[in-house]
Parts: structure tokens; C-alpha cells; sequence
């Protein structure tokens, strides 16, 4: 049995009105300082105070900084006990280099909410893999994005996730129902976490989704570096969400669903597509570490909510 199901879930307090929360950026910078502004003011009308992380403008190369001040500031947020959740400015590169400098021991001591997708995926699994802490794979990019990052942050209700007819994933369905923890997210950090700390997938409905960088080949490299690790033996079901670029990509006959639909549709476990969540505009934020029921029957993906009720003390 993997350390990952040894450990206990560590939920953390839903946020409330007040409470800190801190913004960093372990991949790369956002493209204008005025990001940093636009999400500050965001947080500050759903009641939230803001703070800044040193080096979330920081720039070298590609990444946000130099990886000993993106770790800090991240390890910052963590051992700081008045910063309550940790929202990442963007994705892009370099959150996989920070993985064996993370304070494990803050994140289990005193767990507090990681908001991101893309290349923060790498931080959600390793985290979930150390800590098994929750985290929240989304983005603060639009209406729907900020309202369901908002909700799994702070409600106590369940969120239901419904099919999209018209998103291309849609069409790769295999009919069934699953209960299991949610994991998942960013297809390249999951298959670039084969052998270096990828969380036992076992008993999870696992989230896919992509965007275009190259051609099919990615997509169907990724997906069998998976399926030969074992890493989805025993998982319950896969949950597919946007695959941002490839609607109108083609390569000699083929498609996406041609791909999804060769690699996955063989391993016999119920498929829902047509999720908007990952990349492309305005996606729905989705919990990593809680329980939910996907049906494709009825199209939906029923999401527990990630957080436990307010501390009586901090």
C-alpha cells in the first residue's frame, strides 16, 4: 500500500469573512503586474484580506523568480498561521522543480487550501501523495471560475459538475457510475510524476485534461505512460474536462476522440466527458482529495465539499 493511503485526509477550515489569504507564484510570473491587482481585488470583494508573496513578480527565465525564493514564498504561506488559503497567480513552468523543498510537515500540521491548475498540478499531487491534504484545481479568470472557487473554499454543500454536449470530450463516454476520491487535473504533470512521487490512484475517479502544446502524439504518449506504470489499475472511473486546442486539430485521419477513445476506452471503466474544467475560458474550479459520484447517466460529477467547518481555535 502506497504512503498516500496510509495517511489520513487533512481537511482544512472553509474560509470565512476576514480571513488571509496569500498570493504566490511557484511556476511562472503573470504576464502584467496588473494581475496581481486584478486578483487582490477579486479576493477583497468576497471579504478576504490580501497579501502578496515577495517574489510573485520575481522573473527568471520562464519562471517566477529563481526556485529558492518561489519555494520560500510558498513554504512562507504555509508556516504562516495567519494566511488561511494560498491562491497561485497562473501556471505555466516550474512548480515541478520546487517538490522535495516543500515544508510537508507545515502542510500537515496546519492545512490550509492550494488554488491552481496546469503546471500547479505537480504541487497537488505531490501534496496529496506527502500530506493527503486537499486542494482545489482551478483559477480566478472569470465569473464561473471565481464563483465555484469561491464555493468550494467556503460552502458546506455539495457541487454538481454538469456534462457539456457541446465540448469535445464529450463524445468519449463510457457508461457506468463510480464513487471515489477526485485526483487528477493537468494529463503532463500526471504523466511526468510517473516514478518521481505520482499518488496511488487506487479507488479514484480521475480528472484529465490537456492543452495543445504539439500535436495527438502528446496526448496518446502521456496516456500510455500512465497505462504501463499501472497508475490506472485500479482507479473507478476518468473524468475529461477540456482539451484546450485540439477541437479543430487533426493528424492523418485522426482527432482527440479517436486517441481518448483507443487508449482509454479498453481499461472498461465508466468515462464521463464534456467537463469544463482546465484550460480555455472561464472553466469550473474542481476539488482534488474529496469524495464524489459520477453518473453518465445523468452527466454529472458530484463533488463533497473539500473544507470542514470553521475551528473553534487556530
Amino acid at each position: 500500500m502506497s504512503r498516500s493511503h496510509e495517511l489520513a485526509v487533512r481537511s482544512w477550515p472553509r474560509l470565512r469573512s476576514g480571513d488571509t489569504v496569500r498570493l504566490v507564484s511557484p511556476a511562472s510570473f503573470p504576464d502584467e503586474a496588473s494581475s496581481i491587482l486584478q486578483l487582490t481585488q477579486i479576493l477583497q470583494d468576497r471579504g478576504l484580506r490580501v497579501e502578496v508573496g515577495d517574489h510573485a513578480l520575481d522573473q527568471h527565465g520562464y519562471m517566477a523568480g529563481r526556485d529558492a525564493d518561489r519555494l520560500a514564498d510558498l513554504n512562507a504561506a504555509y508556516t504562516d498561521p495567519d494566511v488561511r488559503a494560498i491562491i497561485t497567480t497562473r501556471g505555466g513552468a516550474g512548480a515541478y522543480r520546487l517538490l522535495d523543498g516543500l515544508d510537508y510537515d507545515a502542510i500537515r500540521t496546519d492545512p490550509k487550501p492550494l488554488v491552481g491548475f496546469s503546471d500547479i498540478t505537480y504541487l497537488h499531487l505531490a501534496i496529496w501523495q506527502n500530506c493527503r491534504v486537499p486542494g482545489v484545481h482551478g483559477c480566478l479568470a472569470g465569473r464561473r471560475s471565481t464563483e465555484t472557487v469561491h464555493h468550494l473554499l467556503t460552502s458546506p454543500r455539495p457541487y454538481v459538475l454538469e456534462r457539456n454536449s457541446k465540448l469535445m470530450s464529450v463524445a468519449v463516454e463510457s457508461a457506468g457510475r463510480a464513487q471515489g476520491f477526485v485526483m487528477g487535473g493537468s494529463l503532463a504533470a500526471m504523466a511526468g510524476m510517473v516514478g518521481a512521487g505520482l499518488p496511488d490512484l487506487t479507488d479514484s475517479i480521475v480528472l484529465i485534461e490537456a492543452q495543445r502544446q504539439i500535436g495527438l502524439g502528446q496526448i496518446d504518449r502521456q496516456l500510455t505512460q500512465l497505462i504501463r506504470s499501472g497508475a490506472f489499475d485500479g482507479i473507478r472511473a476518468f473524468a475529461l474536462g477540456r482539451f484546450h486546442g485540439f477541437e479543430d486539430y487533426t493528424d492523418r485521419g485522426w482527432n482527440l476522440i479517436d486517441v481518448l477513445r483507443d487508449r482509454l476506452v479498453p481499461l472498461g471503466k465508466p468515462i464521463l466527458g464534456g467537463l469544463e474544467f482546465g484550460h480555455g475560458p472561464d472553466p469550473h474550479a474542481i476539488p482534488l482529495g474529496t469524495f464524489a459520484e459520477l453518473d453518465t447517466d445523468s452527466g454529472t460529477l458530484t463533488l463533497n465539499p473539500p473544507g470542514r467547518s470553521e475551528l473553534a481555535s487556530r
